[in-house]
């Protein structure tokens, strides 16, 4: 018995259609498992935050006076002990606890102290729910759940903590109000762009405010109120090199960097956090640049291993100062494209 011209092609084009949904479930599969992965690993570092912040609270509790130091400890020993169902209530016990503390009574390192924990937590909370919320986006899709992509792995939860409030209070009469501080911390988004021999795109420029000092830099720049990390470093890579993408062709943050320093008027207590981002190269566009950018002069150069430590060695100002050093790891994490720890970098 021969088949027909017309059912060889019925058949060939059932083929087809199984052979890509194949590839396309074995690609969301692979795609959900690096999600989940992500979020185990954004809760670790969440985990850890919040431990060190009791142990901070635990040495403040130890400066205190008897009762309140005693319901101090017993709040972060609560919070530290509690499993992932009550760990938000109980966290959030002890940052209504440290809201009611008396930080001008402190001594001024367990203050640093306390305020850097605090921003770690914040930080990582805030990578946590972001990778929640990217895990949850493609879990919960209809063809994903009943193919059941995400086999029998748990969903993964946000977690909401309350911040402490800081500012000055202002008396008026008997009347006492708490007037914010203002906030002169700025978060970045920044983007350690690769190209596919390895080279890294990098920006040079200067304070619009000191023209006679120029320094090199990463793509990348400060992220507006209510944006998201990852759309924040996507808007800036095309802003300042015309190169568009999708945020998840983005790798981390990888990397944190707090630096202090003036710029353009004011001083800024800058939080960097590095993406890893491999692209075909391209010559960089400047036709995206903003008011500011344009009056920093701004120009772009690829570099290689070699070239940035000639770099270096000519005492060219280079921000972040490890960069030499921390290029091949940038290789590795694009090549294998794995998430990996947040880690403090220069």
């Amino acid at each position: 018995m021969t088949l027909s011209a017309l059912t060889i092609l019925v058949l060939a084009s059932i083929a087809t259609v199984v052979l890509l949904l194949g590839l396309w479930a074995y690609a969301t599969a692979n795609r959900l498992d690096r999600l989940h992965v992500r979020s185990d690993l954004s809760w670790q570092a969440l985990d850890a935050s919040l431990a060190r912040r009791a142990v901070v609270v635990r040495s403040i509790a130890a400066s205190t006076s008897a009762s309140d130091g005693r319901r101090l400890s017993a709040l972060a020993d609560r919070a530290e002990r509690a499993d992932r169902v009550h760990r938000e209530g109980a966290e959030n016990e002890l940052s209504v606890a440290l809201a009611g503390l008396d930080v001008e009574r402190l001594r001024p390192q367990l203050v640093a102290e306390l305020a850097d924990a605090e921003a770690r937590v914040l930080i990582a909370r805030r990578f946590h729910n972001d990778a929640v919320r990217d895990t949850l986006a493609l879990r919960t899709r209809r063809p994903v759940r009943w193919l059941h992509l995400g086999g029998t792995a748990p969903l993964p939860t946000y977690f909401e903590i309350a911040e402490r409030a800081v500012g000055t209070v202002e008396k008026v009469g008997n009347v006492e109000t708490r007037k914010p501080t203002p906030d002169r911390a700025r978060t970045s988004a920044r983007v350690v762009l690769l190209d596919d021999t390895g080279r890294v795109l990098l920006l040079r420029g200067h304070d619009p405010d000191r023209p006679d000092v120029r320094f090199w830099f990463t793509v990348g720049g400060a992220v507006e109120p209510g944006e998201d990390l990852r759309v924040a470093a996507v808007r800036e890579l095309a802003e300042e090199t015309g190169h568009g993408i999708a945020p998840e062709q983005l790798i981390g943050p990888v990397w944190r960097r707090v630096a202090v320093f003036p710029f353009n008027g004011e001083v800024l207590h800058s939080e960097e956090l590095f993406f890893v981002l491999q692209t075909p190269a391209f010559e960089p566009g400047t036709d995206g640049f903003t008011e500011l950018e344009r009056r920093m002069d701004l120009e772009l150069k690829w570099f290689d291993t070699d070239e940035l430590r000639e770099l270096v060695s000519a005492g060219e100002p280079l921000y972040p100062q490890d960069l030499p050093e921390l290029l091949a790891e940038a290789r590795r994490i694009a090549g294998t494209r794995q998430e990996t720890p947040l880690r403090a970098i220069r």
